[in-house]
């Protein structure tokens, strides 16, 4: 995989108009672009076949899959239809929806598993009832194993994460890691706790980086992606 190919561009915009600007403006110097929830709901696969018809880059669906393990097998059926490469579903429910993942082995789609939001730390885990002395390591690290075990392609995770994945996984279980912030980056109202730069995220094991607001909101997408390669190379 080449360091262009590990740069994941979030198209966390409202509109397909607005997703088009984005897809042209950086066709041919990321290698995959990520829908989300916001826009795909607004546009539907629509959204997924403007990007086929605009750029070679690969799809990443973000749509995090959580509902019964029938619902989601028939909705990654459906997914695999669109050509897109990556698909997210939720870890939380454990190996009977994880194995959903086994629906779509013989296609192009690969099943990450969202292990933990990059938005949660120790303290909101806390509130939400889990034990204060949660080692999220820990916890991402079991999600992660129950993926591999049950045939997921790889997962989500943050930096912090990264390194004790491919530590036990090394090659061939896919790391993907959002919240990324450059250094030179500054991102206004930022809802991301467990964040890393591009260098170090790759640096740690991660294959792929997911960068949204940094490249977005920059004067010069363009030139703000191609400076994250550099830092990735």
């Amino acid at each position: 995989m080449n360091s262009q190919d590990r740069l994941v561009f979030a198209l966390d915009v409202p509109d397909r108009k607005e997703a088009k600007r984005y897809v042209t403006m950086l066709e041919g110097v990321v290698g995959c672009f990520k829908v989300g929830l916001e826009l795909f709901i607004r546009e539907g696969p629509d959204v997924v076949k403007m990007i086929q018809d605009h750029s070679a880059a690969n799809i990443f669906l973000d749509l995090k899959l959580h509902d019964i393990p029938a619902t989601v097998r028939r909705a990654l059926q459906s997914a695999a239809k669109l050509g897109i490469k990556y698909i997210t579903i939720h870890s939380t429910e454990g190996e009977e929806l994880l194995e959903t993942a086994q629906e779509v082995k013989g296609s192009k789609l690969e099943v990450l598993a969202v292990t933990l939001l990059t938005s949660a730390s120790a303290s909101s885990l806390s509130n939400l009832g889990v034990s204060k002395n949660i080692d999220t390591v820990a916890l991402v690290l079991d999600r992660a194993t129950r993926a591999q075990n049950s045939g997921c392609a790889g997962v989500v995770c943050s930096g912090e994460e990264a390194k004790v994945i491919k530590l036990k996984y090394a090659e061939g279980f896919k790391i993907v890691v959002p919240g990324i912030r450059p250094e030179w980056a500054r991102v206004l109202g930022d809802d991301q706790n467990r964040i890393a730069t591009p260098a170090q995220a790759i640096k740690d094991g991660a294959d792929m980086i997911v960068v949204g607001r940094p490249i977005r909101d920059s004067e010069d997408p363009r030139a703000a992606a191609q400076k994250i390669i550099e830092e990735v190379k």
